[in-house]
């Protein structure tokens, strides 16, 4: 087994633990069910006092055996140790005290060690199995897209939670939903993000000239040709980090002060003179 391949098991033990330690100390204890198997072992906790280990492992394993019959072999051993560990980690942390017994600061706090938890999962290319697998499960035999089983699957369990403890809980879980969301996206894409600007002008030499010696940044060329004329108008492509955008239409708009750029967000660039894939 190579170096990598060590590393991505190391991935899915550290994101597993985290995402197990950051439900025991905030999620679980304040009730905030935002999703996810780990939400239903939060309501059954309360309902029946069942130990939300026990529930997690009676629901993941199951749903993993039938995404391997159901779906294929893809997810691989790695999932299978998500699966397992993160209710062993929870089961380990059970009796940890709680960091706050304020449920916003939990939602908040709790759902982003929940979303770098799994981010750090998905970087060793598995996942803690889960909801996930009975969305991907739904999206094969009913037809429904896979972001739409995902919503419908956490929306229930967060209209579950509202009906169990209160609407207040409920909302705080919402919050907690797009906290993870929005953490997953940070570790997998990072915090730089890039601007892409797509430049036309008549003087694209110039501009050419201008990126590759005054902001060292590559530029493409790209054929297209006018909608109204039918006249050849090369786009240059070029993209840049935030803080040297404004140099860049500053740039552009000297030598061409009448260029269209058109400016869009470039969330994960791979490559010479960005990050390695």
């Amino acid at each position: 087994m190579g170096i990598s391949r060590v590393m991505e098991y190391v991935y899915v033990l550290v994101g597993s633990a985290l995402v197990a330690v950051s439900f025991n100390l905030f999620l679980l204890p304040n009730n905030v069910a935002s999703g996810g198997v780990s939400g239903i072992s939060t309501i059954m906790k309360d309902v029946a006092g069942w130990e939300p280990a026990y529930v997690q492992w009676a629901l993941n394993i199951p749903l993993f055996i039938a995404g391997v019959i159901l779906l294929g072999r893809q997810f691989g051993v790695k999932t299978l140790v998500g699966t397992i560990f993160l209710p062993f980690v929870v089961f380990l942390t059970k009796d940890m005290d709680p960091w706050t017994t304020d449920p916003l600061l939990a939602s908040l706090f709790g759902c982003i060690g929940v979303g770098l938890g799994l981010g750090i999962v998905f970087r060793g290319k598995a996942s803690t199995g889960g909801t996930d697998l009975a969305a991907q499960i739904l999206n094969k035999y009913i037809g429904l897209s896979l972001g739409t089983c995902v919503a419908l699957i956490d929306g229930l369990i967060v209209l579950a939670a509202a009906f169990v403890f209160d609407i207040e809980r409920g909302l705080y879980a919402l919050i907690g939903l797009y906290v993870t969301s929005k953490t997953i996206d940070i570790v997998q894409i990072g915090l730089g993000r890039k601007k892409m600007a797509l430049i036309i002008t008549n003087h694209q030499n110039e501009v050419r000239e201008g990126i590759l010696n005054k902001i060292d940044r590559g530029v493409t060329k790209l054929s297209a040709y006018g909608g109204y004329t039918d006249d050849e108008r090369p786009v240059l492509m070029c993209v840049v980090d935030q803080t040297e955008f404004t140099k860049l239409k500053q740039l552009v708009k000297t030598i061409d002060s009448s260029a269209f750029i058109i400016v869009t967000d470039a969330s994960e660039v791979l490559g010479e003179g960005f990050n390695r894939a």
